[in-house]
């Protein structure tokens, strides 16, 4: 009993609804911006690309000067490989309110892209765009991910009212299916989930490529998923209809049954708190973490050695990653995806662990907790054969045609 009320103090640390003031502000004004669909429907929606500010009207930046994005400005400056260089950290003396907004004379403003903002989609899953898509960040101080660079991240909303709350992480293996934390959505009613595939900056609506929402239709979590000490933390959610690749909007694979990760490099994704506690503050733009995985007798000494005591036992649904100082998943993280390289493919993930929870954020020797993928993958089948989803879309061995 001592031992499950811990687990329990411990997933609260991964636990996504932000319950205060000062928690609530960066999700809540993160997600609310953009309201999920109206109406319900079984139309599958085209991708959108964004016109920059969504309007022909844009700011005056001085005379004959407007703020325009900077791929439809002629005289931006673009490198060699076709990306332009967006600095995201904020200049005090721009003239423009948004960092992929350029000062652009007007003469020199163009209607189309001056490189190509539709990069060709791949033929797989688990494809990272290493590089982002339609451009590439500079400035990164807190470990920006790159536009579209994790295209299978999900942000997990639910509808109150007029707004959105961010719930949780996910990520895509289909493109009508979500996997997921099963706390994040455990007795939640699946008419009120929705999920924004293609997020990146929470605070704007001006990127290459829009988000998407769809609602969600049924939710189905481990049969023996335990609430308090989070075994079998998995879950997966089948959409109302599907989403339409796009570069920013992509599967990612699912590893073999069973396959070990131990010592391997990998990246954790995610919106969540960068520290654990009242100074740490959650992510507008969303944050990458690559961490090690910790083999599973190591990680059980190491949170011995922490408040969960030296009789803790690691259950075998999990996996750990993480333990090195300043790297780690935190709250707000929970649902989200830790992916790891597939050997002898460049820039290609495996879904290896499910953000489930962990034992303050961030600290040496002291990894985080995930539900593992790879020990769990027998039920994840039976899920999606019973769904009749095609394996393409989640396996490594195929091609997405």
């Amino acid at each position: 009993m001592i031992l499950l009320k811990g687990l329990m103090i411990c997933a609260c640390i991964f636990t996504c609804r932000a319950q205060d003031n000062s928690l609530t502000y960066l999700i809540a004004k993160t997600f609310e911006n953009n309201k999920a669909p109206s109406t319900r429907s079984t139309q599958v929606f085209s991708p959108k690309v964004s016109s920059g500010t969504g309007s022909t009207q844009y700011q005056s930046c001085g005379d004959q000067k407007e703020c325009v994005p900077r791929w439809l400005c002629a005289n931006s400056t673009i490198n060699t490989d076709g990306y332009n260089l967006i600095d995201v950290r904020i200049d005090t003396g721009s003239e423009c309110q948004s960092y992929l907004d350029k000062c652009c004379d007007l003469l020199s403003k163009r209607a189309d892209s001056i490189f190509p903002l539709i990069p060709e989609i791949p033929e797989g899953c688990g494809y990272q765009n290493k590089n982002g898509v339609g451009f590439k960040i500079t400035g990164a101080e807190n470990q920006e991910a790159e536009f579209g660079e994790f295209p299978w991240m999900l942000a997990i909303l639910l509808e109150e009212g007029p707004r959105n709350a961010y719930e949780c992480g996910g990520a895509l293996i289909a493109p009508n299916v979500v996997l997921t934390a099963a706390h994040c959505v455990h007795n939640k009613q699946s008419r009120t989930i929705v999920v924004r595939a293609g997020e990146w900056d929470t605070q704007i609506e001006q990127e290459v490529l829009s988000h998407e929402d769809r609602y969600v239709k049924e939710v189905v979590y481990h049969e023996q998923f335990n609430k308090g000490a989070l075994f079998n933390d998995i879950a997966v959610m089948l959409l109302e209809s599907p989403f339409a690749f796009q570069p920013n909007i992509q599967t990612v694979c699912l590893p073999d049954v069973g396959l070990n990760f131990d010592y391997d490099r990998c990246f954790a994704t995610g919106w969540g708190k960068n520290k654990f506690g009242k100074d740490g503050e959650y992510q507008v733009i969303l944050k990458k973490v690559d961490m090690p995985v910790v083999p599973a007798q190591q990680c059980q000494t190491n949170l011995r050695e922490t408040r969960l005591g030296r009789h803790f036992t690691l259950h075998d649904s999990f996996i750990c990653a993480g333990g090195e100082k300043g790297k780690d998943t935190c709250k707000g993280d929970g649902g989200s995806p830790l992916v790891c390289p597939i050997k002898g493919q460049k820039n290609r993930f495996v879904l290896a662990g499910i953000v489930a929870w962990g034992v303050s954020c961030g600290q040496e020797n002291i990894p985080g907790v995930y539900a593992s993928v790879a020990k769990l993958r027998q039920w994840i089948d039976e899920k999606l054969k019973l769904w009749n989803i095609d394996p393409k879309y989640y396996s490594p061995q195929t091609k997405i045609l």
